[in-house]
């Protein structure tokens, strides 16, 4: 029979190891080995999000707690993984067999004796683009590296990587918002922006064994990746983000200004006044997006200021968990 899902633990358990799950019957049992092997005092956990095949079946034999994610997709699941479970630290890896567990025990050691609040699992400083055969996703994950590195100031090494460790202060107030595999970047730019303790650790990669699929698909999910880097800095950074808009706008405005400034120069007269006109409303938008920045800006410092009272709450309820 499978576990109770309205049934949740209420105890604290040291590590506990997340896996989330869609059709991964060919790997599911050696990756909850493999995670025995290298962290025996965890409980591993395996959320299954509708598989059709029998991932579940072999997810109950090799030992793990089976439960489920009705809604469909990545981010969902890991909004109930984090609801339900609560763990000293956490170690999150995907079931499709293409992260060794041999660094879970250096991950899990950052989080429970250095303080990290996330630790990142490196792709791809190792193997991972000699493994990876899709060229897409190699760019992608260079250009969202680079992408969030330069918005954020931040020096993460892999954004897009599924093996993490988190910590219980992590876990209990991140605000999963993404339904899909944009999960991880928001991940990211949570804790870069509130100044949370983020390490790298260099993981090796090996590609998906032979039947085994990807349900990342490069192009709409790239897509939808890159949407939530542009949401999340217009969010976490507006005066930033709408200080570039105005000087967008201003530069139109300068670039259409000029020729009629010239011919008035000469003759005296404006040729062009619908331009001209146009050029005061652009100029006008570009001034309302400084102020609408500064006043995002303003709120945003007291939403800092409310997460780190969330925070100094998760703390005591998590020293009174550990009692």
């Amino acid at each position: 029979a499978l576990p109770n899902n309205n049934k949740l633990e209420v105890d604290m358990d040291k590590i506990a190891v997340l896996i989330p799950c869609y059709n991964e019957e060919k790997t599911i049992g050696k990756v909850i080995s493999d995670a025995k092997t290298s962290l025996p005092e965890a409980v591993i956990y395996v959320y299954d999000n509708n598989s059709s095949d029998k991932t579940v079946e072999y997810a109950i034999k090799a030992g793990a707690v089976v439960r489920h994610e009705y809604k469909q997709g990545k981010g969902n699941v890991i909004r109930r993984m984090f609801r339900e479970i609560d763990a000293m630290c956490y170690i999150m890896i995907d079931g499709d067999d293409t992260y060794p567990l041999e660094n879970a025990r250096t991950m899990s050691e950052r989080i429970l004796n250095y303080g990290a609040d996330m630790v990142v699992g490196d792709r791809l400083s190792s193997t991972y683009y000699e493994e990876n055969k899709r060229p897409f996703h190699n760019f992608g994950n260079s250009l969202v590296k680079k992408s969030i590195n330069i918005l954020f100031g931040s020096e993460i090494q892999d954004i897009m990587t599924g093996y993490r460790a988190f910590s219980y202060l992590f876990v209990k107030t991140f605000p999963v918002l993404s339904r899909g595999f944009e999960i991880e970047t928001e991940m990211t730019i949570h804790a870069v922006n509130n100044n949370m303790q983020v390490e790298n650790v260099i993981v090796n990669y090996r590609d998906r064994p032979e039947g085994s699929e990807s349900k990342l698909n490069t192009y709409s999910d790239g897509i939808k990746v890159l949407f939530m880097i542009l949401k999340m800095f217009r969010q976490y950074k507006p005066l930033s983000f709408f200080g570039i808009m105005a000087v967008i706008l201003t530069l139109g405005s300068v670039i259409f200004f000029i020729p009629v400034l010239r011919d008035f120069v000469y003759t005296g007269l404006v040729a062009k006044f619908p331009t001209l006109i146009v050029c005061c409303f652009v100029e006008l938008a570009a001034i309302q997006s400084i102020f609408a920045g500064l006043i995002l800006h303003n709120l945003q410092i007291q939403d800092r200021r409310d997460f780190e009272n969330k925070l100094n709450c998760a703390y005591d309820s998590y020293q009174y968990k550990c009692q």
